[in-house]
């Protein structure tokens, strides 16, 4: 099986999501339609479930093994889960970083993506509707959670959601490792998105001429670049670093 690709989709759209913490996430997020819960012995008594939620089906690992492949790390629960609707950059928290992926198609990045959101507090990532990974079981799992916890915004048009960020007071910093500043220096607010291009291609050359301005991560001349999780860890970072110094 694939590492890089979600595990398809069952019936109505739903899929597979496994892994404690992001289980947990899910079962806790009152927007999550579970339908399903598949859980070992030993993990079910690890649960917090709600009466809203299925009734538990307690399996053997190996049934876990043969639905999730024996590549999936489920830690003993698996939930067959609707996707999350996508939320519109209209209803999101403006005070607070986003992030723009521009054809990042690596679920596994975007999980990560999504998981240093959570931790830096960032409003939201937003993804293309086409030309990105759909929401799946590896995303979930790489999320570690976050999946549930940071809105993901799928955009038809990346230069029309930037627009529509600067409409409403950020400024848009495009990652580029030949941009003259740095993050640091550009000494940006909160209210910024940031947006990042796939390793090797970069940003487009429209969607980086839509930025307001370019910047770069202070890498070391011996490493070219970074993975894109990585620099949207480091970089978001970045940003609140000038704040915790006052």
């Amino acid at each position: 099986m694939n590492k890089g690709k979600n595990h398809p989709p069952v019936e109505g759209g739903a899929y597979w999501l496994y892994g404690l913490h992001a289980a947990h996430a899910a079962l806790a997020n009152p927007a999550r339609d579970v339908r399903r819960v598949l859980v070992t012995r030993n993990a079910g008594e690890k649960l917090r479930l709600e009466k809203r939620h299925p009734r538990p089906e307690i399996v053997e690992p190996a049934a876990l093994e043969k639905l999730l492949g024996s590549d999936a790390v489920h830690q003993g629960i698996a939930l067959q889960v609707k996707p999350l609707e996508s939320a519109e950059i209209t209803e999101l928290d403006l005070a607070r970083p986003v992030l723009l992926l521009d054809q990042v198609t690596d679920p596994h990045n975007v999980g990560a993506i999504l998981r240093s959101a959570a931790a830096f507090g960032a409003a939201a990532v937003v993804v293309l509707k086409h030309g990105a990974p759909r929401e799946g079981g590896v995303m979930a799992k790489a999320a570690a959670g976050a999946l549930d916890l940071v809105p993901l915004v799928t955009a038809t048009n990346l230069v029309a959601a930037i627009e529509d960020l600067k409409k409403a007071g950020y400024w848009v910093a495009g990652l580029d490792g030949e941009a003259t500043q740095t993050l640091a220096e550009a000494k940006l607010s909160a209210k910024t998105a940031l947006v990042l291009g796939s390793e090797g291609r970069g940003l487009r050359r429209l969607v980086s001429e839509h930025c307001d301005l370019l910047v770069k991560l202070p890498i070391h001349p011996q490493m070219e670049s970074l993975n894109v999780s990585n620099a949207a860890a480091v970089a978001l970072y970045a940003l609140q670093a000038p704040a915790e110094t006052h």
